[in-house]
């Protein structure tokens, strides 16, 4: 999740039982902690544009990881704060703040590998999105009311506004699994695949993908007070044999492609606007729409050692806000009594 959020939840647990004489030596040390995992983004290659993909959210972020990453920070920190902590009070505060990391990240949509070294399989529970300021903005406030006065009590609030909120976002994620399997049947189709993301910034919006038939479906489902379904877009599953014949299975660049299958849990498929890239059907700003954010591209010119291309879309056009907006509010969208739309 964001800086913010890991931050500030980091904070919170040694916030929510140390005393006040220590209360924002701790309640730092927390929330730096709650930031370090993140520092496997210093992972990268300026020839292998995918390797950030495969540790970010790797061991840093894995359960086995916590004591001896809270070790790490404690140590570096403990020079600056041993006048107020001692090195198992430093250490304990960083344990706490360090183990919040890799949970919430998992609560959300992008996969986090908690169980390395043991299986490299992202766990994504799907209940958040990866940057939400409906949960982020209160726990935030939270955090810094707590920290200046030095009271547990308030701290509390935060640990219950982060249950609640992130129970919440399960609801709506079951909401829009149901519905979501209610449109693959009513179309026919037996989903070999599915799932629920919310969209960025809210847990109104989501968008269920779910693959029939060799065809990824994504349908916009918009879960208020009444569930609604807002339109539907689709593209043909990732062949390679078939999409790409001139590629060497030997290649650097068929390699790419595998490791990109396994980031996107396997949710991946041509972009009907350009044959040579394979996208994430799972991410997209609106969830209506084939814009994705992220894949890679293919070139039959490179040669075999050579890697290929990853990209990235962040453009965020008037179209794809009014269309994201439109599911929100449901006010473009059909009840799901009446049938899926397409």
């Amino acid at each position: 999740m964001d800086p913010i959020s890991q931050g500030s939840l980091g904070a919170v647990i040694p916030g929510s039982i140390w005393g006040p004489k220590q209360y924002r030596v701790a309640v730092l040390l927390g929330c730096l902690a709650g930031l370090a995992p993140d520092l496997d983004v210093l992972i990268q290659s300026s020839t292998d544009p995918l390797l950030f993909l495969e540790y970010h959210r790797q061991f840093t972020h894995a359960l086995m990881f916590i004591p001896i990453g809270a070790l790490v920070v404690a140590s570096v920190c403990y020079p600056v704060v041993r006048r107020w902590l001692s090195f198992t009070q430093a250490y304990l505060a960083c344990l706490l703040g360090y183990a919040t990391h890799g949970f919430l990240d998992a609560c959300t949509t992008y996969g986090t590998q908690l169980f390395w070294p043991f299986t490299n399989f992202r766990v994504s529970w799907n209940v958040v999105s990866v940057l939400d300021p409906m949960f982020t903005i209160p726990l935030l406030v939270i955090v810094i009311v707590a920290t200046v006065k030095r009271k547990r009590a308030i701290a509390w609030f935060g640990l219950g506004w982060t249950v609640i909120y992130l129970t919440f976002g399960a609801f709506q994620h079951q909401r829009a699994m149901d519905e979501g399997m209610e449109i693959a049947l009513g179309m026919e189709h037996s989903p070999a695949m599915l799932s629920a993301k919310p969209t960025i910034a809210n847990l109104i919006a989501w968008k269920v993908v779910y693959l029939h038939d060799g065809v990824f479906y994504a349908h916009a489902v918009h879960t208020g007070f009444d569930t609604k379904r807002c339109g539907s877009v689709s593209a043909p599953q990732l062949d390679v044999s078939s999409q790409f014949p001139w590629l060497d299975e030997k290649s650097q660049q068929a390699e790419d492609v595998k490791r990109f299958s396994w980031f996107s849990q396997d949710y991946v498929a041509v972009d009907p606007t350009n044959p040579n890239k394979i996208i994430d059907m799972r991410y997209t700003f609106a969830p209506n729409k084939l814009e994705a954010l992220w894949g890679i591209e293919l070139d039959r010119n490179l040669g075999l050692t050579e890697h290929a291309k990853y990209f990235t879309n962040r453009e965020v056009n008037p179209e794809l806000t009014e269309a994201l907006l439109d599911v929100i509010t449901g006010d473009s969208c059909e009840s799901a009594t009446t049938g899926p739309q397409s």
